[in-house]
């Protein structure tokens, strides 16, 4: 069984949580399907607003779907929960991100 069944599987066994659903939108990403990924990045966000990973990962598969405007508002979400949890790095990260989405 392939690791997305494996996650798939774990949701329907009632274990409805961020990491997995994190974990689902990076191998969906993986495979390019942006609407799964979008799909369980956004669920993960909802289950957890201060995971600032997921927040990364969210805005990146939403500029991958030309999503630009809502791959903006993770962005700035993600900088502004990564800059309160003083998660340095991931805020940098998609200060950087964002910035080249606006320059588009």
């Amino acid at each position: 069984m392939d690791i997305i069944e494996n996650l798939k599987n774990l949701l329907t066994q009632g274990q409805d949580n961020a990491l997995i659903h994190y974990s689902l939108g990076n191998e969906y990403l993986r495979e390019k399907d942006f609407v799964e990924a979008i799909k369980h990045l956004s669920r993960a966000v909802e289950l957890d607003p201060d995971y600032s990973a997921a927040w990364k990962l969210y805005g990146k598969v939403l500029a991958g779907n030309n999503q630009i405007n809502d791959a903006i508002k993770a962005y700035e979400k993600g900088i502004s929960v990564a800059e309160k949890k003083g998660d340095i790095q991931a805020a940098k990260e998609m200060k950087v991100f964002l910035k080249r989405l606006k320059k588009q």
